[in-house]
């Protein structure tokens, strides 16, 4: 016996594209000079390794909720829209550990939401990317309308501050994007993929067994990092998958007018920007150099800046690249909200 499905009547669309954008950047500036003696090295030393000059940290009052809330605010105020207008709240985040229930869950109730499906997902710092995947496949099926995607994390709350080799590059920030339908596509195929034998360039000190809670031992998990190892994937790789991304949107890199990678460091931008092949002219997000590496919210948050400077145009092709743990990375081609 054979059966068949019953499609809805609004599904397909022609496409989807980003319709606002919005950020928020705690209120507590971190300098370098405040960093580099807890660490045992110079301030200078941190500009040259990473880009970075100052970052923000969130304070007691500025939970993890509260600021993606914020950023998803703005990005329904520039797209012209209300918590009604959403059908599906999407959080990417790794720093809300083991809680229930989801941010997204939270971040809908306070926005007014409540009718919109809300949920997490975990793809570190490329989480984002991952999301504007998942919610350009929502919208163009006829799943939702409207997607509310916020990338959002407090890195403080799971780096070790002692740690040279991570206190120094994160921080903490949200930023948030509403996808929505088009008659035209306004987002590019992904490309994305997962290299697990690399997997443990970056993890957690800590790790939660059962054997540990049968002890009442739980030791917070801190993340940790070999940089070189991160910082050698992304420069001999990453060029390849934004390159990839780019020709399944049908362009090439000299049609780009923007590019907007994971703010993991400057070092790597630079090398992806050569590696591509880029005009002088393209925009390229720098903003690390004072926000430090705020995983799934940098690039958001990065787009936001660009926008509200006039460094980059609403309607120009901006490429998205994340990348992190796992190590995953996800791409793909957009025209600015």
């Amino acid at each position: 016996m054979s059966s068949q499905l019953s499609l809805s009547q609004s599904a397909p669309v022609g496409g989807s594209r980003i319709r606002g954008v919005g950020a928020y950047r705690p209120a507590r500036v971190v300098t370098n000079e405040e960093i580099a003696p807890r660490i045992g090295v110079a301030p200078e030393w941190i500009a040259r390794r990473s880009g970075i000059r100052t970052r923000r940290f969130a304070g007691p009052d500025e939970p993890l909720a509260a600021m993606a809330a914020t950023a998803a605010e703005q990005a329904l105020a520039s797209a012209g829209m209300s918590a009604d207008d959403v059908d599906c709240v999407l959080v990417a985040t790794i720093s809300h550990l083991l809680q229930m229930p989801a941010l997204a869950v939270d971040v809908a109730h306070r926005l007014g939401a409540d009718r919109a499906a809300a949920f997490d997902m975990s793809a570190a710092c490329a989480g984002f990317c991952h999301g504007v995947a998942i919610a350009d496949t929502m919208v163009r099926s006829g799943t939702a309308r409207n997607v509310l995607l916020i990338g959002a994390d407090r890195m403080t709350d799971v780096v070790d501050p002692d740690d040279p080799a991570t206190a120094f590059l994160f921080a903490d920030g949200a930023g948030a994007v509403v996808i929505g339908a088009s008659e035209t596509p306004g987002i590019g195929p992904v490309a994305w993929g997962a290299d697990g034998e690399r997997m443990d360039a970056i993890t957690m000190t800590g790790r939660w067994t059962p054997e540990l809670r049968q002890k009442a031992e739980l030791p917070w998990p801190y993340l940790c990092m070999t940089g070189w190892k991160v910082f050698r994937w992304a420069t001999e790789t990453m060029g390849r998958a934004a390159r990839d991304a780019v020709a399944r949107a049908g362009l090439t890199p000299d049609e780009l007018s923007a590019f907007i990678p994971h703010q993991a460091n400057e070092l790597i931008t630079d090398a992806l920007a050569k590696d591509l092949g880029l005009r002088e002219d393209v925009a390229v997000a720098r903003d690390i150099v004072d926000s430090g590496n705020t995983s799934g919210a940098s690039i958001p948050m990065a787009m936001e800046r660009m926008l509200a400077s006039g460094e980059a145009r609403s309607g120009e092709a901006a490429l998205l690249i994340g990348f992190g743990s796992g190590l995953v990375h996800a791409g793909q081609v957009v025209l600015l909200p």
